[in-house]
């Protein structure tokens, strides 16, 4: 880091990831985070009191990234919440089948971290489903689902499909029949819910 540049959180978390990648969850300090700063691990402290704070937030930080994709499908005007709801499920599937593609390093140790901050997971599969009941509730409002109650149809939906987002059952998102299952999983509930 140049000596010109403010360290921020956001700058902290950015090279948190790096060395996670780097080293993985077992073996990544706060003294090499501080390292590919630039900076001393006192630097790092006064952003995060803890390494279990670090850890924390960045398990946070790659959760909301899927939070912000997946918010824009559910408040999108002008569409059917039928399709609202197929896209906003693909859309998860699409996320998580990257994230264990694209960086399988970073994937499996976010898998660690994810253990370690079990909140932060509750928290974030509580912003999911809540963004499936909001589609739900437009549903039912305009008299395309029928759900007399949108929290535990919600819920339901989302424990439904878990398969295609959970990231215990990544290794199965490689097989070649995945896309039609998903498919196949996500129709049947869509028909489920017609009014």
């Amino acid at each position: 880091m140049a000596a010109t540049e403010t360290l921020t959180a956001e700058r902290i978390l950015e090279a948190t990831e790096e060395v996670l990648r780097r080293y993985g969850p077992a073996k990544a300090t706060v003294v090499d985070v501080a390292r590919v700063l630039g900076v001393s691990h006192g630097s790092v402290y006064r952003h995060f009191r803890t390494k279990a704070a670090l850890r924390e937030a960045v398990t946070e930080r790659w959760l909301s990234r899927t939070e912000t994709d997946l918010a824009a499908l559910t408040t999108a005007a002008g569409r059917p919440a039928r399709a609202k709801l197929h896209d906003w499920f693909a859309t998860l599937f699409e996320a998580k089948r990257h994230k264990a593609g694209g960086d399988p390093e970073l994937f499996a140790t976010y898998g660690v971290l994810i253990d370690e901050n079990s909140g932060v997971v509750d928290r974030h599969v509580d912003v999911l489903i809540g963004q499936v009941r909001s589609i739900v509730e437009e549903g039912a409002r305009d008299a395309e689902f029928s759900a007399e109650d949108p929290e535990a149809t919600a819920r339901a939906l989302f424990d439904a499909t878990s398969r295609f987002h959970d990231p215990a059952y990544a290794p199965e998102w490689r097989r070649p029949t995945i896309e039609s299952e998903f498919e196949a999983v996500v129709d049947l509930l869509l028909r489920g819910l017609r009014a």
